[in-house]
């Protein structure tokens, strides 16, 4: 059990603002803050610097990948993460990376620097209203208008995010609110609140009972499982259900891990970034559905299409305004994702029913239809290299333990499809929420400080590398053993694909010069390969893994639109 942690200001004295936000960071046992300086955060920079607090701080180059990194570091760790930038551009530049960790119920707590309280209205540089930009774009914000108020506040704040469908908050701490003194006594923290989820939402046991029934009446359902069963530590308990009742699993890309996808039961993918015709017909053929965390949006349904409106829907979530959203519900359960499946559990050795699916025998022939697919592409010696002949060897020569994130473009519908992760958790991260290029290489800086013990491999295209190319700066600095791979082929492949699948292959503004990407990362002092052939690919892949420090592999590829992507809109 945790409890209540009390931290008394330092030497006694009433601190000012700037050590009580320390003090109250600390108290929630927050260990990394991921963020860039700016004139109106000095006085809480100086309380950072004067007392001792345990915590680390990581200096990034943009307050994008500070959020980025932050937002990594919360899916790996269950911790809340945090991120700072100050005011005026700061602010503004925080903001994607706050709000694709709101939209992934990922919880970060953005806190900005801002103007005096007293400078307001009149002009000062950098003033903006933090409290109206921030506020469609959090699950919780608020900027601090006197210091006595600050704990409060930041209590509020990190049990906004820890409890029920996490999210992002954000703080604003003026100038003279961290100069200011705040009541010593106002200083504590329930600990608790510094990870998630906090306060989870247990099923209805009756609910429970209906839709295990549910459940059981049907002759052919599947599970799709969104990123809601990996937030909340479920894979155990999927594991269980899927295998007693020999259920066919599949996932959203934000889903996966749910299973391992070397379980049987693991059908992969499904939707149209990442899914295949193998594996949709597999929801095709259902009728039932169960959506398990999972908000059954556009990709995962390919537009509301897979699984048809007329098939029944079970649907388990813990936010009560996603069940029925787009589908309506046969039975539903509002409940923490882990606490529903364990509920099902305890009711079927109540019951022994020993009821089988045959999920296997279904999962088995769509993934050989995938992998003949596959295979015929991977094995192929033709030029420019096909991004399959990189999953094939990742798959070969990737840790058991790596943790991949993907930028958008064409990292992400190939690892989704074919990058298999051996093991349950989270081993796979990719903004799913607004897909904005370019958050791979700041995530990757969060996600190697969450796992300092596992190789993290870093996959983006030439078109994410301009968006990011800064921070490769902050993992030379730290000295970050990531593995970078670049799909280089001058283009924003994905926009041109959709020219060339849907208006005619008029080609407009998305081709540009090639990029040395190898020279590049050598200049900011990562070791760097490039790959053009096969022979070449291997041996850059095997050194760049085995490298104690950064590395880049920057690999010649198929443009995007001449690719067999696994994106069903492009497939005529």
């Amino acid at each position: 059990p945790m409890s209540t942690t009390e931290t008394p200001a330092a030497g006694g004295n009433q601190p000012n603002g700037g050590e009580a936000m320390v003090r109250m960071l600390e108290a929630h046992g927050v260990k990394y803050i991921f963020g860039l300086c700016g004139d109106t955060s000095l006085p809480w920079y100086d309380a950072l610097a004067r007392l001792d607090h345990g915590m680390t701080h990581i200096l990034t180059r943009d307050e994008r990948h500070a959020a980025y990194a932050a937002d990594a570091y919360a899916r790996l760790t269950q911790q809340v993460g945090i991120c700072e930038g100050p005011s005026g551009g700061g602010a503004t530049y925080i903001l994607p990376g706050v709000m694709e960790a709101n939209e992934s119920s990922v919880p970060i707590m953005a806190i900005t620097t801002d103007v005096a309280t007293t400078s307001a209205g009149k002009y000062p540089l950098t003033e903006l209203d933090q409290e109206a930009l921030f506020r469609p774009l959090t699950k919780w914000n608020a900027v601090v208008p006197q210091a006595a108020m600050l704990p409060r506040l930041v209590r509020s704040g990190f049990k906004a995010m820890s409890t029920g469908r996490p999210g992002a908050t954000h703080l604003g701490l003026p100038f003279d609110v961290q100069k200011a003194p705040v009541p010593a006594e106002e200083i504590w923290a329930d600990a608790r609140y510094g990870t998630f989820p906090t306060h989870r939402l247990g099923p209805d046991p009756d609910e429970a009972a209906e839709f295990l029934d549910v459940l059981l009446a049907a002759e052919a359902p599947v599970i799709v499982c969104g990123g809601g069963v990996v937030l909340s530590g479920a894979e155990e308990e999927l594991r269980r259900l899927a295998e007693r009742l020999d259920l066919a699993v599949a996932t959203t890309v934000s889903g996966q891990g749910a299973l391992a996808e070397i379980n049987p039961n693991c059908l992969g993918v499904v939707g149209s970034n990442g899914g295949r015709p193998s594996t949709r017909a597999v929801v095709d053929e259902a009728d039932l559905v169960v959506f398990i965390g999972c908000r059954a949006g556009s990709v995962t349904t390919e537009r509301w299409t897979t699984p048809a409106a007329n098939v029944p829907i079970a649907h388990i979530d813990n936010d009560p305004a996603v069940i029925g959203a787009c589908y309506q519900t046969k039975a539903s359960l509002c409940a923490d994702a882990r606490l529903a499946l364990a509920a099902l559990n305890r009711l079927l050795d109540e019951s022994g029913e020993a009821r089988a699916f045959g999920g296997v025998t279904k999962v088995t022939a769509a993934k050989e239809d995938k992998w003949k697919a596959f295979n015929l592409i991977a094995a192929s010696e033709e030029l420019p290299l096909r991004p399959e002949r990189v999953m094939a060897a990742l798959n070969r020569l990737a840790p058991e333990d790596a943790v991949v994130v993907a930028d958008p473009g064409t990292p992400c519908p190939y690892f989704s499809a074919f990058y298999e992760l051996k093991r349950p958790g989270r081993h796979f991260i990719t903004n799913r929420a607004h897909g904005a290029l370019g958050y791979a290489l700041g995530a990757s800086v969060g996600a190697q400080i969450a796992r300092p013990d596992s190789k993290v491999i870093c996959a983006m295209g030439d078109g994410s590398f301009g968006f990011s190319v800064g921070e490769f700066e902050t993992v030379t600095r730290l000295g970050l053993p990531i593995t970078f791979i670049v799909f280089s082929n001058a283009v924003f492949g994905w926009i041109k694909a959709g020219q060339k699948s849907g208006f005619g292959e008029r080609y407009f503004s998305v081709d540009f010069n090639r990029t040395d990407h190898a020279a590049v990362a050598e200049a900011f002092g990562v070791k760097a390969w490039t790959a053009s052939n096969p022979a070449e690919l291997d041996q850059a892949l095997k050194a760049s893994l085995a490298h104690d420090g950064p590395s880049l592999v920057d690999v010649i590829a198929q443009p995007l639109q001449d690719a067999a992507a696994p994106v069903s809109e492009w497939v005529s």
